[in-house]
């Protein structure tokens, strides 16, 4: 069983982040891989990448948002409650390299994916730039940390309440526009984003990874229920991924299949609040 150390509800309540003392888990896990969750013994499966890890401590960081009824469930947990399994790290983790200049767009909960993959790339020795973006002011996560990890931090808002008004898309292409020693781009949040994302950088040729979150079961590989499309094979989020080349990517297939449930994960918020 796995305690949580230390909870902190950010963005308006939706967002939660939790310390968990995991210590095995933390001693091996990289950035980019994830765990999978499992509150009771009669509680659902939900992977989480990790957002950080303190392998000294023996604590990982993982943080969700509140959209059905597991994770609602999980938001009304405390500081020193229990968490039956955590199971990992699973999936590869991204490749690190010291390749020069990387630059990182990460929005809403994506941003805490972002945010261990950017610090790898630091620590590998890399001149990292940060972009990331979120709806409005009270949505924006992680801010501080990606501010010590980057060596330029932008922040956008669709509303403008906060950093430059409009999306990540704008700082990137003026990025690629004015830099030409960009080795890579990291593009992690809502579909639609890294879709719009690998849409720009493909034009200007520069390599894109994202990191996906289909629909997942059991993590090892066997339900299929994860699969993605990249390019003309048919592959597996939690053994394949969760990273894959963004230029080759379907992202079309991909939301749909996301989609598949959202309607009754929003009736099973609804029932577990009432």
């Amino acid at each position: 069983m796995f305690q949580i150390v230390r909870k902190q509800e950010m963005a308006k309540g939706t967002i939660v982040r939790f310390d968990i003392s995991a210590p095995k888990i933390a001693a091996k896990v990289k950035a980019g891989q994830f765990v999978i969750l499992r509150i009771n013994e009669t509680g659902e499966r939900i992977p989480l990448t990790v957002a950080d890890k303190d392998e000294f401590a023996g604590i990982i960081t993982i943080i969700f948002q509140v959209v059905g009824k597991t994770t609602a469930l999980m938001r009304s947990l405390k500081e020193g409650d229990i968490i039956k399994d955590v199971v990992g790290p699973l999936g590869k983790p991204a490749n690190i390299n010291k390749m020069g200049t990387v630059l990182m767009v990460g929005g809403g909960t994506g941003v805490a994916i972002l945010h261990h993959i950017a610090k790898a790339f630091k620590e590998a020795g890399n001149f990292v730039i940060g972009i990331i973006g979120a709806k409005d002011k009270e949505l924006m996560i992680l801010e501080n940390e990606m501010n010590a990890v980057c060596d330029e931090l932008i922040i956008t808002t669709d509303d403008g309440s906060y950093g430059e008004r409009g999306f990540v898309t704008q700082p990137l292409k003026k990025y690629l526009e004015e830099r030409y020693d960009i080795k890579i781009v990291y593009a992690i949040g809502p579909i639609i984003m890294m879709k719009n994302v690998c849409i720009l950088t493909k034009k200007f040729n520069i390599p894109t990874m994202v990191s996906l979150n289909p629909i997942m079961i059991d993590g090892t590989g066997m339900c299929g229920g994860c699969r993605v499309k990249v390019g003309d094979k048919t592959q597996f989020c939690c053994v394949d991924g969760p990273d894959f080349d963004g230029h080759l990517v379907n992202f079309d297939e991909l939301e749909k299949r996301n989609n598949l449930y959202l309607k009754d994960e929003k009736l099973s918020l609804l029932f577990s609040i009432r």
